[in-house]
C-alpha cells in the first residue's frame, strides 16, 4: 500500500500554514512535506511535527526568490556561492526537522546562458552537495519538471536527469520522480516508474491536465499504486497537488490509503 505523504504548500491552503500539520494528522497523514521550511524557524516546525506524530519526509534547497519567479538556482554560474550556502541551510533544518530527503531544484537558465554550461555548473553543484547531505544522513534528490508549467526549466526529462545523477558520480544523488510533471513530459508514467524504480527514492503526485486530486484527469492512479505495491516501493508518495476543491471534500481517493 503507498505511503502518502500530505504536501502542505498545496494542501489545506484554507489555513494558516502552522495550522496544515494538525489538518493533515486529523486527516489521516503520517508524513508530511512542503517546498521551504526557511520562512520559519526550525524548533516552531519541529514541535508541530512532534504534537501530530507526523514525519517530515521531504522539503527542497533554497531556491532563489521563488517570489520572483526563480525556480532553482543550481544550473546558474554566477549564484554557486549562494547555492552553497543554501545546503549548509537545508542541512540545517533537515537535521532539525529529522528530514531525510533534500530536493534540488535547477532552476531557470537565463537565454545567454548555454546548455553546456548551465549543466557543468548543476553537476559541479550536486558534487559539493552531495557528499556534505551524506554526512548529515540526508538523501540528495533531483526532479525533472514539465515546461509547460516552469517554461525554460533545465532539468526537463527522466532520461536528462539520470545522466545527470550519472555524471554527478555519488551513491547519494538519486530521482525524485513527479508523476503529474513527467506524464505531462513523456507519458507512460508507469513504464517509467518501473524502468527506473531502482534509481528513485521519493515520488510526487497529482492527476493531469488539472494538477488536483486523483481521479479528476487522466492518470489511472488505482493501476500505479498496484504497480508501486508490486515494485515493492517502500518510499514515500507526495500529495503535490491544488485541491479542486477543498482539501478534505477532495481527499476521498486516499482514504484507502491514510
Amino acid at each position: 500500500m503507498p505511503k502518502l505523504a500530505a504536501n502542505l504548500t498545496m494542501l489545506f491552503g484554507e489555513m494558516d500554514f502552522l495550522d496544515r500539520f494538525e489538518a493533515a494528522a486529523e486527516a489521516g497523514f503520517r508524513g508530511v512535506e512542503f517546498l521551504f521550511p526557511y520562512a520559519y524557524d526550525a524548533q516552531t516546525l519541529k514541535e508541530r511535527l512532534g504534537a501530530h506524530r507526523l514525519e517530515q519526509v521531504l522539503h527542497n534547497l533554497p531556491a532563489g526568490n521563488w517570489a520572483a519567479g526563480e525556480r532553482g538556482i543550481a544550473c546558474l554560474p554566477d549564484r554557486v556561492d549562494e547555492f552553497k550556502a543554501g545546503v549548509a541551510q537545508a542541512i540545517k533544518y533537515a537535521t532539525a526537522l529529522d528530514c531525510d530527503r533534500v530536493n534540488c531544484l535547477a532552476g531557470i537558465p537565463p537565454p545567454a546562458l548555454d546548455a553546456a554550461t548551465a549543466r557543468q555548473t548543476f553537476v559541479q553543484n550536486l558534487r559539493y552537495a552531495a557528499p556534505l547531505l551524506d554526512a548529515a544522513g540526508i538523501t540528495l534528490l533531483i526532479e525533472p519538471i514539465n515546461t509547460r508549467d516552469i517554461p525554460g526549466f533545465f532539468l526537463s526529462g527522466t532520461r536528462q536527469a539520470i545522466e545527470i545523477i550519472d555524471a554527478v558520480g555519488s551513491d547519494n544523488l538519486w530521482l525524485q520522480y513527479d508523476i503529474y510533471h513527467m506524464q505531462i513530459m513523456e507519458g507512460d508514467a508507469a513504464q517509467a516508474i518501473e524502468r527506473y524504480l531502482p534509481r528513485i527514492a521519493h515520488m510526487q503526485l497529482a492527476d493531469v491536465p488539472g494538477r488536483h486530486e486523483p481521479g479528476t484527469g487522466q492518470v489511472d492512479f488505482a493501476a500505479l499504486f498496484a504497480l508501486v505495491d508490486r515494485l515493492a516501493y517502500d518510499g514515500w508518495i507526495g500529495c503535490e497537488y491544488v485541491p479542486q476543491g477543498g482539501t478534505l471534500d477532495g481527499l476521498a481517493w486516499a482514504k484507502p490509503y491514510l
